[in-house]
């Protein structure tokens, strides 16, 4: 890389608008009170340990319409020990970023944040442009977890990992400790992910699962992911409520799943103070679902898996 075409993490922050302080030498995320402690699990390689509950800031979110609502949100949930935030530039074009950054305020050293890269900056310097504005909204000098959003097909994957694709900007952005960890997340194609696993240096993944096991992220990209020792953050645990009504698995018995296989944390969007309760109470009680309970679940929702296909290939978790 050309030295001139470097931007360094001080002139990043400085053209930001952020202060540098002390986060020069990154603190730890400090251990929750005892009492509002979650069941915790290692985040692969990064060695961080993160609730085993991500309270997604996504659609579901955003459906807290008042902006006060959503903030009493926020507070609780950190209160309760879920203390890994997972927001992004497209949830609400913004709005998402912007609210959390009013609790980051002053609540920053208590919470592992993540947010992602949209998938309109796939190069180099748009990327850099976007996470300009997002510590800006976040009212933060860094994150935890920088994702590249949505990651779709092999073309896709090609425009990523091009000489001035979007991963040259993570690659940046962790060197600089603007972001501490860098990953990608896709709910499009396991076997597109699998191939950027193993072609690429991620700390992280963020891919769709559950138990229809739709677009094989389960059979595919989850070993390749512990294969490298990954931290791997499962979504769709519900697959956008689509698994759950009359007849269906309740919310319980999917996260039960989803704690059940290999992951480090499962991100929940949950748009009422009575689902954040529920699956708090769900994390406390975990324990792992045997084998061939597991296989049940699975060729209970089978039918689900090409309806699902079909709706994850083209979906956009932006707006409630």
């Amino acid at each position: 890389m050309a030295k001139q075409d470097t931007l360094s993490r001080r002139d990043f922050l400085g053209k930001s608008g952020l202060a540098l302080g002390a986060v020069a030498a990154l603190p730890a995320l400090p251990t929750a009170a005892a009492a509002g402690k979650l069941p915790q699990r290692v985040l692969g390689r990064t060695g961080v340990s993160v609730p085993i509950l991500t309270f997604g800031c996504g659609s579901r979110f955003l459906m807290y319409e008042a902006e006060e609502a959503g903030l009493a949100a926020l507070n609780r949930v950190i209160d309760l020990g879920i203390t890994y935030l997972d927001t992004a530039v497209a949830y609400g074009d913004g709005k998402s970023e912007t609210r959390v950054g009013r609790v980051m305020k002053t609540r920053r050293q208590e919470v592992f944040l993540a947010t992602k890269i949209p998938d309109r900056a796939r190069t180099r310097d748009a990327a850099l442009r976007e996470v300009e504005a997002s510590l800006k909204r976040l009212q933060t000098d860094h994150v935890d977890l920088l994702h590249i959003h949505s990651l779709g097909d092999e073309a896709d994957l090609a425009k990523i990992e091009a000489p001035d694709g979007v991963l040259k900007a993570l690659y940046e952005l962790r060197t600089q400790k603007t972001a501490r960890f860098i990953g990608m997340t896709s709910h499009t194609d396991g076997a597109v992910m699998k191939q950027a696993i193993e072609h690429n240096d991620l700390d992280c993944v963020q891919m769709a699962m559950n138990p229809a096991r739709a677009l094989r992220f389960e059979e595919l990209a989850l070993p390749a992911a512990k294969a490298k020792n990954l931290g791997v953050i499962l979504m769709k645990v519900t697959a956008q409520e689509k698994l759950l009504g009359p007849g269906k698995p309740e919310t319980a018995s999917l996260l039960r799943y989803a704690w059940s296989l290999p992951v480090s944390t499962v991100v929940c969007g949950m748009p009422k103070l009575e689902f954040v309760e529920a699956n708090v109470a769900s994390a406390r009680a975990f324990t792992t679902m045997p084998p061939g309970e597991m296989d049940q679940l699975r060729q209970r929702l089978a039918g689900e898996k090409v309806a699902l296909e079909s709706f994850f290939t083209g979906h956009r978790d932006r707006t409630a």
